[in-house]
């Protein structure tokens, strides 16, 4: 194989060899192929609504950035940032905003659906986390990027909500990561399950209905 196809399969998790490919690359470094490729064997395996679990994180400060990177930058359809603050990405993604214009220059549907930084329910959770960096400001943050984003994209939009405090949904056209809030714990400690769409009704469906009815109700940026 040409060595920048190679680089490819092992840069961006999303591609996969043809199975011929699998099988001799597991071969070659003499292990099994599930090891390399456990979606691909997991899904050929599973028929339940399970089966949209591609994989699941204890903590989301432990999805790998290539894996944020890969599904932000190969976005053709639409790109749905539905967390609280989305503070963590500025921080964690280098660059974000840049690889937002372009996909949005593209054709995407960029969108940001973030908490009221005045609402009550932002206060309760100020008070609950008790840290210094309180959610309102996280809020802010997103908000002055989404502001200078829009100055180059106006395409690119945002709403506010405050009803999805406990539950973060990012969305990378037929993939998505959730985030599960717990008890007073920050956004970086929340379980997380990365989905894929395979069928309809599924988990995917059902977080993607979601997160439409709360941009739907939400107040514009």
């Amino acid at each position: 194989m040409d060595e920048k196809t190679v680089s490819r399969w092992v840069a961006n998790a999303s591609r996969t060899p043809h199975p011929r490919h699998r099988y001799a690359v597991a071969a070659a470094l003499e292990v099994d192929v599930e090891h390399l490729w456990p979606e691909v064997v997991r899904a050929a395996v599973k028929t339940g609504y399970d089966r949209e679990i591609v994989s699941a994180y204890p903590h989301r400060s432990l999805i790998p950035r290539s894996l944020w990177r890969d599904q932000i930058g190969g976005a053709k359809d639409q790109l749905f940032f539905a967390g609280y603050t989305n503070y963590f990405l500025w921080l964690d993604l280098p660059g974000l905003r840049g690889v937002l214009r372009k996909r949005a220059d593209a054709g995407v549907r960029v969108r940001f659906l973030v908490g009221d930084p005045d609402s009550p329910v932002t206060a309760e959770r100020e008070r609950i986390e008790a840290v210094p960096l309180t959610v309102s400001t996280r809020i802010r943050v997103t908000l002055d990027e989404l502001g200078k984003l829009r100055d180059q994209a106006p395409s690119i939009a945002g709403r506010y909500s405050d009803r999805h405090i406990a539950l973060s949904v990012f969305r990378f056209d037929s993939d998505m990561l959730v985030c599960t809030h717990l008890a007073d714990q920050m956004g970086h400690d929340s379980p997380t399950m990365h989905l894929r769409r395979r069928q309809d009704g599924g988990l995917f469906d059902r977080y993607a209905a979601h997160v439409e009815h709360l941009w739907a109700g939400g107040r514009e940026v």
